[in-house]
């Protein structure tokens, strides 16, 4: 670590051990004792689990409805909760060049779309810096994109010319301004981290015009990963997802609202990623950790010295895992371990 980056540690501290001085308790909600989408009082614990990836303090524990499977936080994080958790990731970074979509399997989101119908106007939610639109526009060029996201990286990929519009806040905060302005909508993986995904789903119908396409990607409780490797099956992600929705489900939501479910895939949408994060996550649980502001106090040199070792001696068996990850896709994809479906609707008239 750089004399500069022990400083700007050291002067967050003092207000995160503020923070945590009066506990994590009060950033969890009450507990359910019902399913949030469905009402039934038939809950299973499915994992309980701490920070795997930032390692700030704290535990969680994820339900499964034993009737319609959605796996949810639960208790789950406040407002405030949510912000501790989000905050300063990039002190917790662990392996996300691994995680983001591959270019082929996003280009597939956009002819899966493109098949159907090729919209004027394209609303990505949760856009960051843009990098999908740019991506996109491979295959639309005259597609004009706009996008949204919470944070300030959406004015970088308007700077970049990556879109046309940024438009800073939730989709649900930013719908009724945006009603009715956009052919085509794309979230990919949105849903598992906001309270309500309803009310993302419904933001989505207002923003689309009538016959406009809806397209979601979102990690799928129902792979097998998630029961062989629990805790350390990257989906789970916890605290960051809040709710973990079976296709099933989904489906039968976008036909309430009046969509039309046109296409479906799991195989096509998965990422081959879950053996090398697991391993990823087993290991840094198990090496000292980072100099971090959340820690009450500085990592000493002998431990950064440590974790540096770790780190370089962690190489190979997450290369492996990666290289396994990347071989074994095709056949256990056909047999329940796909990660993430994708699913496109189409929005029905008003």
């Amino acid at each position: 670590m750089t004399t500069d980056a022990a400083r700007q540690v050291a002067a967050r501290r003092p207000a995160y051990l503020a923070e945590l001085a009066q506990g994590t308790e009060r950033f969890h909600e009450p507990r359910r004792t019902d399913c949030p989408w469905c009402g039934s009082g038939r809950l299973r614990t499915r994992l309980r689990t701490t920070d795997l990836v930032q390692r700030k303090p704290g535990s969680f524990r994820v339900d499964r409805c034993a009737d319609c499977g959605h796996c949810f936080q639960n208790p789950r994080l406040t407002a405030e909760g949510r912000d501790f958790y989000r905050r300063d990731p990039r002190f917790g970074q662990l392996f996300g060049a691994a995680a983001r979509a591959g270019t082929k399997r996003r280009l597939a989101g956009v002819r899966a779309v493109r098949a159907f119908d090729e919209p004027e106007c394209w609303l990505d939610v949760d856009t960051g810096a843009a990098h999908f639109p740019a991506l996109a526009k491979q295959v639309l060029p005259y597609t004009s994109f706009d996008g949204t996201d919470r944070g300030r990286g959406v004015a970088e990929g308007v700077r970049r010319g990556r879109i046309e519009e940024g438009h800073r806040g939730t989709l649900t905060g930013l719908a009724g301004s945006l009603a009715g302005r956009y052919d085509a909508l794309s979230m990919f993986h949105c849903l598992q981290r906001g309270p309500d995904p309803r009310a993302e789903l419904r933001a989505a119908r207002t923003v689309l015009r009538p016959g406009g396409h809806l397209l979601i990607e979102a990690p799928d409780p129902e792979c097998r990963y998630a029961g062989l490797l629990g805790r350390w099956w990257l989906s789970y992600h916890q605290p960051q997802h809040l709710h973990l929705l079976p296709l099933a489900n989904l489906r039968a939501e976008l036909e309430r609202l009046g969509f039309t479910v046109v296409g479906v895939e799991r195989r096509a949408a998965h990422v081959p990623v879950d053996l090398s994060a697991a391993v990823a996550l087993f290991l840094n649980a198990r090496t000292p950790g980072p100099d971090v502001p959340w820690r009450a106090r500085p990592a000493s040199p002998l431990q950064l010295t440590l974790r540096r070792a770790a780190r370089w001696a962690s190489v190979p068996p997450v290369a492996l895992a990666r290289a396994l990850d990347v071989l074994l896709s095709p056949l256990l994809t056909r047999v329940g371990f796909a990660n993430t479906y994708r699913v496109v609707a189409r929005r029905g008239p008003a």
